[in-house]
């Protein structure tokens, strides 16, 4: 791990990816010269919102099933990412629940509110708007698809890089109940419930599942000025529970109704400072789990959901779907940006979400010409507060008894959709993807900013014995004058529309190769700035341009390979802190569409039988990112500073190479799983990056045993054997020297007066096992 910055020049798509391309063409033709008696699986998805078989899907798509899930030991949604290329996946700083997504150098790392995803997150086509209790834990699923590149024609707004899909379950036959206990490294006990009940044979079905995820934690908090409280650091314990009816009253008609709630009452995650702080004695902790505290460490992220689906399948060929859903999301949460044990950067903070959905699809499937079409409705509120409390910094500058910068508001936004996707056939062998949408949206926000010279927490007995004054604290500094008195009385407004098309061309070279290209447009909604501390505008929404070319081949029966090609322009790029405040120590942050850049790149699927028993996966993800332009304000007019940005979260080479092996015995098969998955460099922010993580590889191994009843199961499973250090998240508020960024003596404190370098990092090496029965 680095944590000085580093210039890198800009590399351009070199030959060196086409030489891996080639060499992946000869190794094909290798393997198909080998005699096998394997088979490759047929895989469904839902890409394109009806079911597919993913060879003739013309788009980038990773599938990985709950089979495969059971295997290698998979329990959260982060895990999915080591199978698809060019992907991130990370449970972001501040919370075991918040999901840090990025795909093809497309994401959203800030996740407070107001600010939108780059990737967007599906529970049975549901869209989940928040990252706050995105990285969900894998209950009663049936596959989870990762969908590359913009999704901007049959999915919306918010997936400029990409959509996750988590597809649960349906239910059928006879009851079934399924029981699952692991025990584990750090004090790990899970136990997961799943069953049906058929209360009407055929017709009507009641489902149920239910988790207790719990682990102790990686680190400790040496030092907490709270007393009295859990230390425990990167714990664990969450409670999560679904609830479903589905009615089949005929051939034709299928209802399902849906009930979820996650609870996760695991502590604050504490950072680890990289720094020696310059106004503590601490030291810095030896391991990179442990951390101080000066807040409390206990913390909530409380989610929950209804949904209804009814499906009405008017002929052979037309068929009419409704969908429609109403989440919610409560976190008040604690993050101690300094990670020390005295407030000198402290930012408690409340997430409240509520959003409701309506959508109407119709599919119709001809011999010639298929069309996937629909009407879609949002309307979502997210609200929050925190409170940046800089009070040591209050009594050491200006003698009071503290010093809080308080922030709160809502961002609101009402959408109208209207979209089609028609696939034609143009002749025997090729056809047409012509699909368009057209989207309506319109914000509302206010913010109340404030500073005020005390310690000030959300709520009253935030900390033991803390009364939050009465009254309103802060002025509104962003809304709209409506009776022209010149004080703000109303929230800001602003509404967008947008057309995203995509156009695709698939020619079918045999019955199993299929050669596609498509271009495809993608936007994220324009906001408003949700730390706004003057009445600014609105910034626009950002613009994703892809262009696509790719293969999917299935060179025999034991030989599959899936390449893409892929560009992207991402322009109107949203970015804070662009313009400055008027020292180092001010909160002040200005949000403009300031930003644009590209990428190009290569992702290569391959899977090859070796035989019936022997299966190795490859996934290889190429990308080559860059940053063309960011513009910044000054006395003498923008000046562009795009050298000083690069993408986030963002390596330039993502690889896994896996291995399934099935070994028959007497008493059942034992299946055996090693993947090792290989991350390059990559920062973790865009601007004067300090936060840099280099290459890293994990070695995973399973071993699962079924028993030839059906019945049993028992796995064996280990994460990260080799026990990598790896950033997945942080803080920066420290400046280096221009002339020797080199040099931490010369760093300058920044917000707070401290130097705060924090980092947050992945899972040590955990050993677990699961035993499960099913009735």
């Amino acid at each position: 791990m680095k944590t000085t910055k580093t210039h890198a020049h800009p590399h351009r798509f070199k030959l060196s990816t086409l030489a891996c391309a080639v060499a992946l063409s000869s190794m094909s033709a290798n393997l198909l010269a080998q005699e096998t008696k394997g088979g490759l699986e047929k895989i469904e998805v839902t890409a394109r919102k009806t079911v597919e078989t993913l060879q003739e899907v013309p788009i980038a798509v990773t599938s990985v099933g709950a089979a495969k899930l059971e295997e290698i030991g998979a329990s959260v949604i982060t895990e999915i990412a080591q199978f698809s290329p060019n992907t991130t996946l990370q449970t972001s700083r501040g919370t075991n629940s918040t999901l840090t997504a990025f795909i093809r150098g497309v994401g959203q790392q800030d996740p407070l509110w107001g600010y939108e995803p780059g990737v967007g997150i599906y529970i049975d086509d549901v869209y989940v708007a928040r990252p706050q209790g995105a990285v969900l834990d894998l209950l009663n699923v049936e596959r989870v698809e990762v969908l590359r590149g913009p999704q901007g024609t049959l999915y919306g707004k918010n997936t400029i890089g990409g959509a996750i899909k988590y597809v649960t379950k349906a239910m059928t036959g006879d009851p079934t109940l399924n029981v699952r206990a692991t025990v584990g490294s750090y004090g790990q006990k899970d136990l997961k419930v799943t069953g049906q009940l058929p209360l009407v044979d055929n017709k009507l079905y009641i489902g149920a599942g239910f988790a207790s995820l719990n682990r102790d934690g990686f680190g400790t908090f040496l030092q907490s000025a709270v007393p009295n409280q859990d230390t425990e650091n990167y714990n664990k314990d969450v409670t999560a529970a679904r609830l479903t009816l589905e009615f089949t009253p005929t051939d034709d008609w299928f209802f399902r109704l849906g009930w979820d709630k996650t609870k996760d009452t695991s502590n604050s995650k504490g950072g680890f400072r990289l720094l020696p702080s310059v106004l503590t004695d601490a030291p810095v902790p030896d391991s990179v789990y442990d951390s101080y505290t000066s807040l409390p460490t206990e913390n909530l992220v409380e989610l929950e959901g209804i949904s209804f689906m009814a499906q009405w399948t008017v002929t052979d060929s037309l068929s009419l779907k409704y969908i429609g859903s109403s989440r919610e999301s409560y976190s008040p949460t604690n993050i101690d940006f300094d990670n020390t044990a005295i407030d000198i950067f402290d930012v408690p903070a409340i997430y409240e979400d509520e959003n409701t959905t309506h959508e109407l699809q119709a599919f119709y499937g001809g011999d010639s010409f298929s069309l996937v079409s629909g009407l879609y409705y949002y309307d979502g509120e997210s609200c929050g507060q925190f409170e940046a409390i800089l009070g040591f910094l209050g009594r050491a500058a200006f003698g009071v008894p503290g010093l809080t910068r308080e922030v709160s508001g809502c961002n609101n936004s009402e959408s109208v959709a209207v979209y089609a996707q028609a696939s034609i056939d143009l002749s025997e062998d090729l056809s047409m993807t012509l699909g368009a949408r057209y989207t309506d949206e319109e914000k509302q926000a206010y913010v109340n900013n404030g500073l005020i010279f005390d310690n000030v927490y959300p709520e009253t007995n935030w900390i033991p014995g803390y009364v939050r004054p009465d009254g309103q604290l802060v002025p509104q500094v962003l809304g709209s004058d409506s009776d022209g008195d010149g004080t703000l009385d109303a929230p800001a407004s602003k509404s967008w529309s947008r057309f995203t098309p995509r156009i695709g061309l698939e020619y079918q070279a045999n019955d199993d190769m299929m050669l596609f290209a498509s271009f495809s447009q993608g936007f994220k909604s324009g906001t408003f700035n949700p730390r706004a501390t003057v009445n600014e505008p609105a910034v626009d929404p950002e613009i994703v341009d892809s262009f696509e070319v790719g293969m999917k081949a299935d060179w025999s029966d034991t030989l599959r390979t899936n390449l893409t090609f892929f560009a992207l322009d991402h322009k109107d790029r949203q970015y804070i802190s662009v313009l400055p405040g008027e020292s180092s120590t001010d909160l002040n942050q200005f949000l403009g569409n300031v930003g644009k850049s590209n990428s190009k790149g290569l992702e290569a699927e391959i899977t090859y039988a070796a035989s019936d028993n022997l299966t190795f996966d490859i996934a290889l993800g190429f990308i080559d990112p860059e940053f063309e332009e960011v513009l910044e304000q000054t006395v003498d007019g923008p000046i562009n500073i795009a050298d000083s940005f690069s993408i986030s979260n963002t390596p330039k080479t993502t690889a896994n190479f896996a291995m399934n092996y099935v070994m028959e015995t007497g008493s059942g098969d034992v299946v055996f799983n090693a993947n090792y998955y290989y991350r390059g460099d990559y920062s973790l922010f865009e601007q004067d990056n300090l936060l840099n993580q280099e290459s890293y590889g994990l070695l995973n191994l399973s071993v699962v045993w079924y028993s030839d009843d059906g019945h049993w199961n028992v796995g064996l499973h280990g994460k990260n054997l080799t026990d990598e250090q790896y950033l997945v998240g942080g803080y920066q508020f420290v400046t280096p020297d221009p002339s020797d960024p080199s040099d931490i003596s010369k760093y300058t404190p920044g917000l707070g007066g401290d130097n705060t370098l924090i980092g947050y990092y992945g899972d040590p090496r955990t050993v677990h096992l699961t035993v499960g029965y099913s009735f």
